[in-house]
């Protein structure tokens, strides 16, 4: 990580958890922390796995890794 002050290390990040909030935890209401937690845990999967992105050309995160890597 950078010096204090230098937020481009956290740029990642910061738009996972805008993502996350917005997709997820805005749109549902949880009765428990284990609730919370069990949802979180199938969104990341969703994230990684499922969700195409337009800039990875259409593909999950995951599939666009395997295609890199099989070139």
């Amino acid at each position: 990580m950078s010096r204090k002050g230098n937020c481009i290390d956290n740029a990642a990040m910061e738009s996972f958890f805008a993502v996350l909030k917005s997709e997820f935890f805005y749109l549902n209401k949880f009765s428990s922390v284990e609730e919370l937690q069990a949802g979180i845990k199938d969104y990341i999967h969703y994230y990684n796995h499922d969700r195409i992105k337009v800039k990875l050309k259409g593909l999950s995160p995951v599939q666009y890794r395997i295609q890199s890597l099989a070139t």
